[in-house]
């Protein structure tokens, strides 16, 4: 994200703790952070063996807070996520004992790895922050989060995201190649980046505060409806058979009061507006079959979206 000024104290400690490890990646660490101070969840695309999975790793141990990482694989069942009853036979009864979910950040590698019924058991606790085992309803911890990894759908052993569970993360970004300087940055470390050592740079308390802080920034009545247009817009082209849905419009909303945050800011510009819309907007565009056939990426309505919307003047 350009033209950013002095991140806050919060945030400072924790980007260069995460940046002395991760090579490259500025922009993603950024989006680790809008996603946490938004209270969003996260999900990270790209090939096997470019990082996603040492980033996450990275990010989750320097804000702080319980970490547990869970590895979706096909046989992985919904009681495994979220917790089951178990029978006690010292005490004759069926105790609970939770699963993973109950947590501050929960990381779920190779999601799409999952089979669906598995994917599904995250449904209630991504929109929710809650988890019902038997009947009984548990509240999770705040903050939650979760940051989940995807490799492209295709791959030996993957299950394709419903739209439903897609537009349960707030932001999607794929992670890309290294540059050719950054690539032989890590050649040349790998020995200290296998075994990174992390330290918390933050305490819960204070993301709490963070995400109180971000909840009173000023959004304007012009910013709202230029968000509204926007989604709009996008929902109107002729190669898209569907368009964002409001939930679109909410994470824009979110998302760029916490990028107005991180920018040391306590109101929302237009642009903070534009530059986390790729990472609200990629994910819920689908594409109609002409779009497909002519492979016009989704990528390429929302930035052609970006320039017909005009702010409305004062």
């Amino acid at each position: 994200m350009d033209e950013r000024g002095e991140y806050p104290e919060l945030i400072q400690g924790i980007f260069q703790e995460v940046s002395s490890k991760v090579v490259g990646k500025k922009r993603l660490i950024e989006a680790l952070f809008l996603a946490l101070l938004s209270e969003g969840h996260i999900l990270l695309e790209g090939i096997p063996g470019v990082g996603k999975t040492f980033i996450a790793s990275c990010f989750s141990r320097a804000i702080g807070g319980d970490f547990h990482r869970l590895q979706m694989t096909p046989d992985l069942l919904p009681a495994d996520i979220v917790g089951t009853s178990v029978f006690n036979l010292k005490d004759s009864r069926f105790d609970i004992r939770k699963g993973p979910v109950f947590t501050n950040v929960l990381f779920c590698d190779e999601f799409n790895r999952a089979t669906p019924k598995a994917q599904a058991a995250l449904l209630e606790v991504m929109q929710e922050r809650q988890v019902s085992i038997e009947g009984i309803t548990f509240s999770l911890p705040r903050p939650f989060i979760v940051i989940a990894t995807q490799i492209p759908f295709g791959s030996a052993g993957t299950y394709p995201l419903t739209e439903v569970q897609i537009d349960r993360f707030a932001f999607k970004i794929k992670v890309d190649y290294p540059s050719f300087p950054e690539e032989m940055e890590i050649v040349s470390r790998i020995d200290e980046l296998e075994a990174p050592t992390i330290s918390a740079r933050a305490k819960l308390e204070d993301f709490l505060g963070g995400i109180a802080k971000v909840k009173k920034t000023y959004v304007s009545d012009r910013v709202k409806e230029y968000v509204v247009m926007l989604v709009d817009s996008i929902r109107k082209k002729d190669l898209v058979r569907m368009g964002p849905s409001p939930r679109a419009s909410i994470w824009l909303f979110k998302g760029a009061r916490a990028r107005a945050y991180l920018q040391g800011r306590d109101y929302v510009t237009p642009d903070d507006v534009k530059m986390i819309a790729p990472f609200v907007l990629s994910h819920r565009v689908v594409l109609a079959p002409e779009a497909e056939v002519e492979e016009i990426p989704g990528d390429s309505l929302i930035q052609e979206a970006l320039r017909e919307t005009v702010v409305k003047k004062k």
